[in-house]
């Protein structure tokens, strides 16, 4: 809505009144806060009481460990890279929710580190943390 100063100009107005669009919105607002608590379609029941349950037990991931001359370990236990996949799939059906560490010596080459991922990747193991220390 624009206000006539009295002159008779011909020009048309180029600016946006948005004093109606906030109104809208304010009423809108106010809709929207008056109906939200009324949209939830719960339906009140009383829920049987039980004694509480034990905590999943969270497993150990195991540790494989690649040290500055190469060798492969598993928890401490040095493993031969030729049997590196047979161990690996033998604790995935031990533990079908398998978590394993990879902590990699920064002196090993990247594609002895690589090809440790690549038999833990056929070995079916999907959870896999590569460990890193902060640079600080």
């Amino acid at each position: 809505m624009a206000i006539s100063t009295g002159e008779s100009h011909d020009e048309v107005m180029s600016e946006i009144n948005i004093t109606p669009l906030v109104d809208v919105m304010l009423v809108l607002l106010v809709v929207f806060i008056i109906t939200a608590p009324m949209m939830t379609n719960s339906i009140k029941v009383n829920l049987p009481k039980t004694a509480p349950t034990a905590a999943s037990i969270q497993k150990k991931p195991v540790t494989v460990t690649i040290d500055a001359q190469g060798k492969v370990y598993l928890d401490k236990d040095e493993v031969q890279i030729a049997s590196f996949e047979q161990e690996l799939l033998a604790l995935k059906k031990a533990d079908p929710n398998l978590k394993l560490n990879l902590n990699a010596d920064e002196a090993v080459a990247y594609g002895s580190v690589a090809k440790i991922m690549a038999v833990i990747e056929r070995a079916g193991i999907e959870r896999l943390s590569v460990i890193t220390v902060n640079a600080s």
